[in-house]
C-alpha cells in the first residue's frame, strides 16, 4: 500500500476493541493516522473500554495495553461535525479508509451518499476517488433495510468486513478476537500483517 496516511472512523456500534486493536497497529506501523469519532462512538469507548480509553487519553491508553511502538506514527484527532477537515476533500492524499465499528445509521448514510458528517463525508471520498473503504457493521440480526444498505456500499467500492471473529486459531482471550478482526481490516486496507495465523488446512491439537 503506497502512502502513510489512513483514516479511521469509530461510531456507535458495539466492538470498541475492534477499533482501538487496529488503530494501534496502524501506529505501530509508523502511520499518520487521522481519527474521527462520531458521539456516540465516543460514548462507546467509555462504555466498553472505560475511562481511560477516551480520546483525550487515547494514545495514554494505547501504549499502556499494546506498547511504546504505537509512537512510530502519528494521531490527528478530527471533529466529526467539521466538515471542512482535510479528509473530506479528494485533493487530500489519505490513501484509505477504515469505519470500525460501523453502525447501522453511518452504514445507511454512507450506501445514500448522505455526507451529513465528516465520517459520512470522508467515506463518500474514498468512493468517489476509488480509494479503499472498508466498513465494519456490527449488528445482529441484520434488517432488511441494513442489508441493502451493505449491498450499496459493496456495489458502490466498499470493502465490508463483518465483525465475526473466526476460531479456528483458537483463540484464548478477547484480545485474540481483537487480533484476528483487526488482522482481517488491515487486509482489507492492503496490509501484510501476523495478527493471526494463516489457514493451513487443519487445527493444530493443544
Amino acid at each position: 500500500m503506497s502512502g502513510n496516511s489512513v483514516a479511521l472512523a469509530i461510531t456507535g456500534a458495539s466492538g470498541a476493541l475492534y477499533a482501538v486493536r487496529t488503530l494501534a497497529e496502524l501506529l505501530t506501523r509508523g502511520m499518520n493516522v487521522e481519527l474521527v469519532v462520531s458521539d456516540y462512538g465516543r460514548r462507546l469507548l467509555r462504555d466498553e473500554l472505560g475511562d481511560e480509553a477516551t480520546i483525550e487519553k487515547i494514545i495514554p491508553y494505547l501504549t499502556a495495553k499494546y506498547g511504546a511502538g504505537v509512537s512510530a506514527g502519528s494521531l490527528a484527532v478530527h471533529s466529526n461535525r467539521d466538515l471542512g477537515a482535510t479528509i473530506a476533500s479528494g485533493s487530500h492524499r489519505c490513501t484509505a479508509m477504515a469505519i470500525v465499528p460501523c453502525s447501522m445509521k453511518t452504514l445507511a448514510g454512507v450506501a445514500h451518499g448522505l455526507s451529513r458528517n465528516l465520517v459520512e463525508r470522508s467515506a463518500d471520498v474514498m468512493l468517489k476517488e476509488h480509494r479503499r473503504l472498508v466498513i465494519v457493521p456490527r449488528e445482529t440480526p441484520m434488517s432488511l433495510p441494513a442489508l441493502r444498505n451493505m449491498v450499496l456500499c459493496a456495489e458502490a467500492g466498499a470493502l465490508v468486513v463483518p465483525a465475526m471473529p473466526a476460531f479456528y486459531q483458537q483463540p484464548k482471550s478477547l484480545d485474540d478476537l481483537a487480533d484476528f478482526m483487526a488482522g482481517k481490516i488491515l487486509s482489507a486496507l492492503g496490509f501484510e500483517h501476523e495478527l493471526y495465523p494463516a489457514w493451513t488446512g487443519k487445527v493444530e491439537s493443544k
